[in-house]
């Protein structure tokens, strides 16, 4: 009999659906129960069940999503259960019920708890770690995009029984489908026109207009380029309204015009990509590995990204792109500089990386990982008595960020995150 395969997620499902397809080509049954997206995964003859519930610290609304999930789990009876992201695999372990269903918790960063400096952050992420300790007891495997969170799971004693590195799992890049995305899309010159950006050189950014993914330093840092080069245009590509207290306000944005310009969430992201000059990435978040640095190297953009864990999977500083510091204006724009000015240097850079992307971080290449994952936890369940490895997939995983940048990572995490 095919086994079943339940993934559980949140708004931004939809971003899942390549991994979630690539999964079902391994020979899975699979559907998915989120709060956003369901559209997508009709369209594409999946399963999809709502599962709302706060993004947001709210102890009640969430007591309420954990029974709405059990009931879920009850009434699809999957043969393994999957959760991506912070509040869903937390929720899951405490959801699932029956002894006999493999649970996985797929960890994708340690996001805004783990990244702000904050009171309420600081507070909320002991609460955090506890409930993962908790979580960690009644999950049968951990999935980590990196290694740097691996490492901060197992220092506190939170990895569970079975941690297991898939780059980018869960997500990664579908190659082709990047290619086919460009097929009839708009041209760089109608995107210029139709933007009022003409001749302008274009440094773009794709993320939540949020103060955690690094758009103050950003907004501050494009202030800093326009004055060496004052035609340069910053796009901002991504949604605002759903940010909360946090998004990045339209007064403080307009105070960066016309140097910035803020065009919201599009579907057109990889046309974006290909007329822009340069990709931007400030994020101040622990990510997991994040998918618009996959796009971008697609793209062949050359790329300045922050030093946060995730994105050190990908680049790899004066290598395959510049790394900065994050919360810090000043070198990101003397890097943004630096990639307009020095042109050769920085296409020779953005040329290294394509290679690495495909090779490491394929939606086709998590999914077979995966698809061992899942066979190994049924074996597990089927044999009980027997001991059944689980894959790593470290063997399979080419290195990018240097050895003293993941050493340095990881000597940081007690005095950073206690």
């Amino acid at each position: 009999m095919t086994a079943h395969i339940l993934f559980i997620a949140g708004v931004d499902s939809d971003l899942r659906l390549p991994f979630v397809r690539a999964v079902r080509d391994q020979g899975f049954r699979v559907s998915m129960a989120a709060s956003g997206g369901g559209a997508a995964y009709e369209r594409a003859g999946i399963e999809f069940v709502q599962f709302p519930f706060d993004r947001f610290i709210s102890p009640l609304s969430d007591w309420r999503a954990i029974r709405r999930l059990g009931d879920i789990l009850a009434r699809l009876q999957p043969d393994i259960a999957q959760g991506f992201d912070t509040k869903p695999c937390l929720m899951l372990p405490l959801a699932a019920q029956n002894p006999d269903l493999p649970v996985i918790r797929t960890i994708c960063g340690r996001g805004w708890v783990y990244s702000s400096r904050s009171p309420v952050a600081m507070c909320a992420r002991l609460v955090y770690r506890a409930l993962h300790g908790f979580a960690a007891r009644r999950t049968n495997a951990t999935v980590f995009q990196n290694r740097t969170d691996r490492a901060f799971f197992e220092h506190y004693g939170i990895a569970g029984a079975q941690a297991v590195l898939i780059p980018a799992g869960g997500g990664g890049i579908d190659p082709e489908g990047f290619e086919h995305a460009l097929h009839g899309a708009a041209t760089p010159a109608a995107l210029r026109a139709e933007l009022g950006l003409g001749n302008a050189e274009v440094v773009i950014t794709v993320s939540r207009i949020t103060r955690q993914k690094g758009i103050p330093a950003l907004l501050k840092a494009a202030d800093l380029v326009r004055r060496q080069r004052r035609g340069v245009r910053f796009l901002l590509v991504g949604p605002r309204d759903s940010e909360g207290p946090l998004a990045i306000s339209e007064v403080e944005l307009a105070e960066y015009a016309p140097t910035v310009i803020a065009i919201g969430p599009r579907t057109d992201v990889p046309a974006l990509l290909r007329m822009a000059d340069v990709f931007a990435f400030p994020t101040e978040y622990s990510e997991g590995v994040p998918r618009v640095l996959l796009e971008a190297a697609l793209a062949g953009l050359p790329i300045i990204s922050t030093s946060m864990p995730g994105c050190l999977e990908v680049i790899e500083d004066g290598v395959t792109g510049r790394v900065v510091p994050p919360r810090s204006p000043e070198k990101l724009a003397e890097q943004i500089l630096a990639a307009l000015v020095h042109r050769d240097e920085s296409a020779a850079m953005a040329a290294r990386l394509p290679e690495r992307v495909r090779a490491n971080f394929s939606v086709a290449g998590g999914a077979e990982r995966h698809a061992a994952l899942y066979h190994a936890l049924l074996a597990n369940r089927s044999h009980p008595g027997a001991i059944v490895p689980i894959p790593t997939g470290e063997r399979e995983l080419a290195p990018v960020a240097t050895a003293r940048s993941y050493n340095s990572a990881a000597r940081s995490l007690p005095d950073t995150d206690e």
